[in-house]
């Protein structure tokens, strides 16, 4: 069977965020001061194949960890759902 994975990667709350605080601060800039705590990460959309739906949460999962990842600073979540 084949299965789209949809993977959101983030920066922990514990870290700065550069990019996230450059955005917020152009918020301001162009008079949407109510938009504020701008974090910027990244998504990845993946097919895998896989017998089964556990299978490929557990694909995915050692991609994120492996690969897709930096634990050390990111965090992720993903939901892995059969192409039809």
């Amino acid at each position: 069977m084949k299965f789209k994975a949809e993977i959101d990667v983030m920066p922990l709350d514990a870290l700065l965020d550069p990019q996230g605080k450059a955005v917020t601060g152009s918020m301001k800039n162009i008079g949407l001061e109510a938009i504020d705590g701008v974090r910027i990460g990244r998504h990845v959309r993946l097919f895998v194949e896989a017998a089964s739906k556990e299978e490929a949460e557990q694909k995915v999962e050692e991609a994120c960890k492996k690969l897709l990842a930096n634990q050390i600073m990111e965090s992720y979540t993903y939901t892995v759902e059969p192409v039809s």
